[in-house]
């Protein structure tokens, strides 16, 4: 410190009076209240409700229930009905295979019971006490639908066809199917105390869009034919796959057929829009003798994705901010008091499978105003992204510089700083 300094009474004075402005300058910046900034007209759930009948041309479908969904989102892109529960007949397979594949060992001896054999047509015929390896049965149940396979699968991974639902329904709550309620591993209609077994469009492609993850279930849903027999080699059986859409499209990746008196003809599957992953369902499409209903509805769902949505890039470098800053001070030779700092995005690159009419909104959640002090790459909000005002993606938003309190030891600081020079 200068040693004259206490010695000039007219700096000393001048000093303190500096002293004396900066702490009542503090006092009447820092009686300011920070309120945030809310996104009230938006939702940061996605509501399927919301896009049960979505679509951007009314297609002419037999289904009476349908749904188009990015398999990476579970996002509707196109719905007719999609959330109405209804009667799905064998597209339940698709959630007895993953189970099976997620649960059980593809070497695993499955000995058929009684009460498998008593399944309906269609079945493999087999007797009590036959014996196959899981994976066998596996084919047989997605290439053929057979529904003693299906039964034998279930009590060999859950010990009953009750256990076996009982894992298919918390499958289901898992993948976030909030309307579908599961009795029998093979679809045949039934009821029990806890209502019909049935589920919804929508419910069912968000389980397909989970089951074409697993390259097992890819494996065995895209074999054309399969050559099994029991354990001992004494009965064989012939497998053709009976999804003719694999064939008839371009890019079509798996999928399963269904019919019951009650479900009329149904259908899951999914397929590759040029770089970007769908899949869809269809209900109630049609009765005998329309059963090719469903490839009709199938083909105008793809062509309807590959017309209307196309990877599309949202956001793709960081977003400079500018907000107001309080209580911030710098400078030595002279005070200055900054009214703002500047704050960024990440850099996150935001892209996404979008049609024309899609809305898309960024709102920022932050707070009105900054309070000093405030360090470099503190985060101070969100950098939200609304399609069609459903939460899409978001970006932390962070400062992008420094700023000091404008407070009692500031302003010491800096009266020692002068007395110093």
């Amino acid at each position: 410190m200068n040693k004259n300094f206490f010695a000039k009474p007219a700096v000393f004075l001048r000093r303190l009076v500096s002293f004396v402005f900066c702490s009542l300058l503090i006092f009447l910046l820092f009686s300011v209240m920070l309120l945030p900034v809310s996104a009230a007209d938006y939702s940061d759930t996605y509501s399927p409700e919301s896009f049960s009948d979505f679509h951007g041309e009314d297609l002419t479908l037999y289904a009476k229930s349908a749904v188009l969904i990015d398999a990476d989102t579970g996002r509707i892109l196109y719905g007719k009905s999609a959330n109405t529960p209804m009667a799905n007949a064998s597209t339940t397979k698709i959630l007895t295979c993953i189970l099976a594949l997620e649960n059980g060992n593809p070497e695993d001896v499955v000995t058929v019971s009684d009460y498998a054999c008593t399944m309906p047509e269609v079945k493999m015929g087999f007797s009590s006490g036959d014996q196959f390896y899981l994976k066998d049965l596996l084919y047989a149940l997605m290439l053929e639908s057979y529904n003693d396979a299906a039964a034998a699968i279930a009590e060999q991974i859950a010990g009953s066809v009750e256990g076996f639902a009982d894992m298919m329904n918390q499958k289901a709550r898992e993948l976030g199917c909030e309307n579908s309620h599961f009795i029998t591993p093979n679809g045949l209609d039934a009821e029990d105390g806890e209502g019909a077994h049935e589920t919804t469009a929508y419910d069912l492609a968000r389980i397909m869009a989970y089951c074409i993850l697993n390259e097992e279930f890819l494996e065995i849903t895209r074999t054309d034919s399969k050559q099994v027999s029991t354990v001992d080699g004494t009965k064989s059986f012939s497998l053709s796959n009976h999804n003719a859409l694999l064939t008839m499209v371009d890019g079509a990746l798996s999928g399963k057929t269904g019919f019951t008196s009650k479900a009329g003809y149904c259908y899951v599957g999914a397929f590759r829009s040029g770089d970007h992953t769908c899949t869809f369902a269809l209900l109630a499409c049609g009765w005998p003798n329309n059963r090719n209903y469903k490839w009709s509805d199938s083909r105008q769902l793809i062509s309807y994705a590959d017309s209307y949505y196309s990877d599309r890039v949202i956001l793709q470098d960081e977003k400079a901010l500018t907000l107001p800053l309080n209580g911030a001070v710098s400078g030595t030779d002279n005070i200055q008091f900054p009214d703002s700092i500047t704050a960024k995005t990440t850099d996150e690159a935001i892209s996404g499978f979008l049609s024309e009419s899609d809305q898309i909104e960024i709102v920022y959640d932050l707070p009105e105003e900054i309070d000093a002090p405030a360090r470099k790459g503190t985060v101070i909000g969100t950098e939200k992204i609304y399609l069609n005002q459903m939460l899409y993606a978001s970006r932390e938003v962070t400062l992008a510089e420094s700023a000091e309190l404008f407070d009692y030891s500031w302003c010491l600081r800096w009266v020692l700083r002068r007395a110093a020079i």
